[in-house]
């Protein structure tokens, strides 16, 4: 962290990096991200409609898969898909550079290796996921209107009715702050398990499930960290 923060200049001075970044893990993920998000709500929606029938109105559907959404499923669910997308590539990436010894050779050169790959990855992830994310929670709730008024048969004001009495800002704020965090940590946690990666062949296969798994426990971590810090 210390070393990319020194180096965080880079995303100026090599900002076509970044931005090629940018396009290769947030813009490449997000039709895996949207799929996700539309099965996502539509279960959201269905076991909203399970746990609620026979107990509460039905109007309060809306407003609970609202929540749920933006709150926890958008968030976590697509950061730990992108933890297996992103994450686990760039493990691979700087893993096969390092055992390959390209990255020993940009050191020779006194091209500073966590200036040229680690922080254009870094800063793209950590400004994409909170965009793939509003995407997701976007499509989610989509997912959910279609699931309840075209095969449970509720009406569209029964389910996006009360939604504008239970929106808030801050819980809008809180999702996106979650997801500037995952991304920060998994594309960190890809970054840190590739520049030490050793073994050859082996060695990458085993950096990048390493990393895989990482990312993931860091996001469920952070999850509850910054649930109890946020509410």
């Amino acid at each position: 962290m210390g070393r990319v923060i020194r180096e965080s200049g880079a995303v100026v001075s090599r900002r076509h990096l970044f931005f090629r970044e940018c396009v290769r893990l947030g813009i490449d993920s997000l039709p895996l991200v949207l799929i996700v998000g539309a099965f996502t709500g539509a279960v959201s929606g269905w076991q909203g409609h399970y746990q609620l029938e026979g107990y509460l109105p039905f109007d309060l559907i809306g407003p609970a898969t609202f929540k749920a959404i933006v709150l926890e499923l958008g968030p976590v669910l697509t950061a730990l898909i992108i933890a297996g997308r992103v994450s686990a590539s760039i493990a691979a990436e700087l893993g096969s550079m390092k055992v390959t010894e390209q990255i020993d050779a940009l050191e020779s050169m006194a091209i500073s290796s966590t200036r040229y790959l680690a922080v254009p990855r870094i800063a793209a992830m950590t400004f994409m996921m909170p965009i793939l994310v509003a995407q997701a929670n976007f499509v989610a709730l989509m997912g959910a209107a279609f699931v309840l008024t075209m095969i449970l048969n509720l009406t569209s004001t029964q389910f996006w009715g009360l939604i504008p009495n239970f929106f808030y800002i801050y819980d809008v704020f809180s999702g996106l702050l979650k997801a500037f965090f995952f991304g920060l940590s998994s594309s960190m946690i890809g970054c840190y398990i590739g520049f030490r990666t050793t073994g050859g062949a082996e060695g990458v296969g085993a950096a990048t499930i390493t990393a895989f798994v990482w990312s993931c426990l860091a996001i469920l971590i952070l999850d509850f960290l910054l649930a109890m810090m946020l509410f």
